[in-house]
């Protein structure tokens, strides 16, 4: 049986990470309201921009654009997004599971890693990281997505990638979140939306200078709304996974008090048993 001594260290230590715990989930929580802000406020724009882009693709048709060709035997380059730390649940194990479904063959695989979890995960398995952005997941700015957009749009352009993907987690609630696959490149435009976008829109000078304008900036909208959709996934998880271990923490120290009280118990109980022992040895 344990001596009091060492339970008490153990009350101790366990009482230490609790109050860790807890600090981190009130870091995450409050984190996380300006996250979801951002990430609910820039939603709406985001749908609209890529709804509106789909719309001018379809209505400019036969038209030549280095985002619309289709590359034969390139590559496939998968931008992922991660946490850079941990204690945040399963939040960057789902990603990076969401992300190995699209690698087919890792010696036609390139990654674009976002995040320590992503850079790690990948340069451990030997894949191609062509790029890397660490410090940002939490944080992201719009500076960091127009970086991202324009390594996306580069590798892309020089003809050696013929798909281009992107996993990030989207932010569904404080307890839910998705990982999802979205196809940045080549640019799909919307299928049997002519019609409709030659109807609704007018072009001034042409559709197709029109559409070389906003494809850029219908991937850096689109890589910046997955960014902020991430970071508030990674507090989101973290916040609960530190909940959790408070929780835990409390439960654990519960025990141990109990288990405390029973050794320390049956101490007295034993100290009484020799002391009764030792009067009728004496009579």
């Amino acid at each position: 049986m344990a001596n009091l001594q060492d339970i008490r260290r153990r009350i101790r230590s366990v009482k230490s990470i609790q109050q860790i715990t807890n600090a981190m989930d009130m870091v995450a929580t409050s984190r996380l309201r300006r996250a979801k802000e951002a990430a609910n406020s820039n939603r709406p724009y985001a749908e609209k921009t890529a709804a509106v882009i789909r719309s001018v693709a379809a209505a400019a048709s036969g038209i030549s654009h280095p985002l619309l060709e289709q590359h034969a035997g390139g590559k496939r380059l998968i931008l992922v997004m991660a946490a850079d730390k941990g204690l945040a649940g399963a939040y960057s194990s789902n990603a990076l599971k969401t992300a190995m479904t699209l690698v087919e063959d890792k010696a036609n695989t390139q990654i674009v890693a976002v995040g320590r979890k992503s850079r790690d995960f990948f340069k451990n398995r030997g894949f191609d990281i062509v790029h890397e952005r660490v410090g940002i997941s939490e944080r992201p700015k719009a500076t960091h997505a127009q970086k991202l957009a324009r390594t996306l749009i580069d590798a892309f352009e020089a003809g050696g990638v013929q798909e281009v993907y992107m996993v990030y987690t989207r932010f569904v609630s404080a307890i839910t979140c998705v990982p999802e696959i979205v196809k940045l490149l080549p640019f799909e435009a919307e299928e049997g939306g002519a019609a409709h976008a030659q109807a609704q829109y007018i072009y001034e000078p042409n559709a197709e200078e029109v559409l070389g304008a906003l494809l850029p900036q219908y991937l850096f909208t689109t890589i910046y709304a997955a960014l902020l959709q991430s970071a508030a996934s990674e507090l989101s998880s973290r916040m609960n996974a530190m909940s959790n271990a408070t929780d835990n923490a409390g439960e654990l120290i519960g025990k141990l008090d109990l288990y405390y009280n029973k050794v320390r118990q049956a101490g007295i109980t034993n100290e009484i048993n020799e002391i009764v022992g030792g009067a009728e040895a004496l009579k």
